[in-house]
């Protein structure tokens, strides 16, 4: 057990005292009498800030789901249980969102405890430790971290880099660029005082910096703040170009979201950085995740979160080819051929799923029409018949079957070696495939087509068991652009990057203005759909660049839901939480929100 998870178990119960918004003055006891300025208090204020992360609970009722593995329910790749209601894409994006404040005081948090502890050690820092020094540019990163969040998320935003007095109560909105700029250089100048790899997991490094550094002027370049697209897309290939080499890709793409797998280097490895969780008991409590519980089927889970069919229909098939372009593609069993990432992150009718219980691991295939299932019995040691609690049971209304788009998440889920309601492997908040994406990116907005970007890309696709970056691509700005895009999604997915990638990309129309469509109706089954029903990429280009399919063609064969979802450009910005403003005057509303 590493030193800093057991820290951030016994700190759980004070840092949260931390305060409500960037608005509160009162801090914690601990914040006084200068106990930053002591090197064990530094440490100890740090670890407290690490603990702010997770803001479990923020978007669920759930106290133990992250908000990192939970945001891109808010895009087009994933959606939340109840139907229509999704943050960004219907009546839930408001300014009396209680999710929304959440998440707006959960960064201000951070914000909050850093700029306590980094301006309470500032006084004493150059007489401290190499490793006390360490910590302070934790502090410094951490804070970048949550700034970099509250600007994809808001905009233009109340802006400090010291603990808030009484005055801040009148504070106005700074502008996207100057914080972003402010992010992007605090970054830089951290990260060579860092190591390349910490000492403990779950802390940031130097490759954490340069990797965050990279996402952030890659978001700004991509939306060309103050018309310097360029720079940005410079400063972002720079940056995640420092990582490259550093660090390496694991060998499985599914050991990275297991706790057996994470035990291994070459995963500690890729995993830059963590949330952390823990079986070993302190003051009689261990911290771990209900993301299994949430997203598990419900022969023994919730489904509380659901991919959708435009994520599960981004997978190319085995030989590199997007399914309308691919002889290996077939309606009639769709989860044949395909990219090894889709069954190692979805999971559909026909598949088998694992789960831990006390006396071994039980199976049971995934069934997604009839009202009983196979299941093998771990105490029996033997398959069996069994009720199907997706198709019939007291719950199933919210099953990926009758809710649902026919899909289930599986990262996360696959590989239990405990009870899938505690669960302590840790969650991925930034891995080396991102920083090799971000690079490819950038490289290819700045039209810089390469080796260097083709093996960057190679990397991430030879590791999952894909084919290289094929010949009629290379030399071809559009279909690289293409193909880095959909490399992120099926790479990344569920874990919190696609809601800054549709804001950067401008497609929440696309994703988001239409029904969710899924698997086929239980009066057709995969039986019954055609060759010739394979979705259509082609309604526009940008719909074939960004891989949106449509599904009009055959739409009676399939289950739909959000039948009353609608996209609003006022989207690309959650509104600033009403009761913040209503605390500060100068607060502006961002636009399309106001009376």
């Amino acid at each position: 057990m590493k030193t800093i998870n057991k820290i951030i178990i016994a700190l759980a119960g004070i840092a949260f005292v931390a305060c409500s918004d960037f608005l509160d003055t009162q801090s914690p006891s601990y914040d006084s009498g200068g106990i930053y300025e002591s090197e064990a208090g530094l440490k100890e204020g740090v670890v407290g800030i690490y603990n702010l992360l997770y803001m479990e609970g923020t978007f669920t009722n759930s106290l133990h789901r992250p908000a990192v593995v939970t945001i891109d329910n808010f895009t087009g790749l994933s959606m939340e249980r109840a139907q229509n209601t999704t943050i960004g894409a219907g009546s839930g994006c408001t300014p009396d969102n209680s999710s929304i404040l959440a998440y707006w005081s959960g960064l201000y948090k951070l914000v909050a405890r850093a700029n306590a502890v980094i301006y309470g050690a500032s006084g004493n820092i150059e007489n401290m430790s190499d490793e006390a020094k360490r910590y302070y540019a934790e502090a410094r990163v951490l804070r970048a971290y949550a700034y970099y969040n509250l600007v994809v998320a808001f905009g233009d935003v109340p802006f400090f880099t010291k603990p808030a007095t009484t005055e801040d109560y009148n504070a106005s909105r700074t502008s996207r660029q100057t914080v972003m700029d402010f992010v992007i250089e605090e970054l830089g100048l951290i990260a060579e005082e860092m190591p390349w790899t910490a000492t403990e997991r779950g802390r940031v490094d130097r490759a954490v910096a340069y990797g965050l550094q990279a996402r952030a002027a890659l978001f700004a370049g991509s939306l060309n703040f103050g018309g310097k697209a360029v720079d940005y897309f410079r400063t972002a290939a720079n940056a995640a170009n420092q990582v490259i080499g550093q660090r390496d890709l694991a060998k499985n793409f599914a050991d990275l979201f297991t706790k057996e797998g994470q035990t291994k280097s070459d995963v500690r490895n890729e995993m830059l950085w963590e949330l952390m969780y823990s079986d070993q008991m302190v003051n009689n409590t261990n911290k771990y995740h209900w993301v299994a519980l949430g997203n598990g089927p419900r022969m023994f889970a919730q489904t509380g979160q659901h991919p959708g069919s435009l994520l599960a229909d981004t997978y190319e098939c085995i030989d590199g080819l997007r399914i309308d372009e691919s002889p290996l593609y077939d309606p009639k069993a769709p989860n044949k051929n395909r990219d090894p990432r889709f069954g190692a992150t979805l999971k559909m009718h026909g598949d088998t799923i694992d789960y831990y219980t006390a006396s071994g691991t039980n199976k049971f295939i995934v069934e997604a029409f009839a009202n009983q299932t196979q299941m093998y019995n771990a105490a029996l040691k033997r398959w069996m018949k069994t009720n199907n609690p997706d198709v019939n049971g007291t719950a199933a209304w919210t099953s990926f079957v009758s809710n649902g788009c026919g899909y289930l998440w599986y990262k996360y889920v696959g590989g239990l070696t405990e009870d899938y309601s505690t669960v302590t492997c840790n969650i991925a908040i930034m891995r080396y495939a991102e920083v090799l994406l971000t690079y490819a990116e950038a490289k290819i907005e700045l039209g810089e087509l390469d080796d260097t970007v083709y093996d960057a890309i190679n990397k991430v696709r030879l590791r999952a068991g894909m084919p290289e970056v094929s010949s009629d691509r290379k030399g071809n700005i559009d279909k690289m652009r293409q193909l880095v895009r959909r490399e992120r999604k099926v790479e990344l997915a569920m874990e919190g990057l696609h809601f800054a990638d549709m804001r950067r990309w401008q497609i929440g129309d696309l994703e988001n203005s239409k029904p969710s469509y899924g698997a086929p109706l239980s009066t057709v089954t995969y039986v019954g759909m055609e060759a010739t029903d394979i979705p259509n990429f082609k309604t526009s280009d940008r719909h074939d660049l960004n891989d949106i399919a449509s599904y009009d063609a055959y739409s009676d064969k399939l289950h739909v839901r959000d039948q009353s979802r609608y996209w609003d450009d006022k989207f690309y910005l959650w509104p600033i939480p009403q009761s913040e403003r209503n605390k500060d005057p100068n607060l502006t509303q961002n636009p399309g929100y106001n009376e």
